[in-house]
């Protein structure tokens, strides 16, 4: 469920309800800015965690005081799926304070 790969139309419709995340080749993608790195750190720990509640995971980069997460469905061939955009939405309902 949610594993196949999205036309590039369903992309760009989920894209303006998912505030901050790009369609940049085959991934979702969206950095986050922090205040600190370590509020980077916890961000990060906290996106892997919400996550992993979907057993569906993305590349997490950190650097000083932000955050990058990439999305794509290796199952779909590496492409986006509607499971890429179900986590993209909940990891953007996790605060951060500037």
């Amino acid at each position: 469920m949610g594993r196949e790969a999205l036309s590039d139309a369903a992309i760009s419709e989920a894209l303006e309800m998912l505030d901050g995340w790009q369609h940049d080749g085959d991934k979702l993608v969206k950095t986050f800015e922090t205040a600190t790195y370590p509020q980077g750190l916890a961000f990060a720990t906290a996106a892997g965690m919400v996550a992993d509640g979907f057993n569906h995971h993305p590349d997490i980069y950190i650097g000083w005081k932000k955050v990058r997460l990439e999305f794509t469905t290796h199952d779909a061939g590496n492409k986006i799926t509607e499971m890429d955009i179900k986590v993209a939405k909940a990891i953007n309902e996790i605060s951060i304070r500037k």
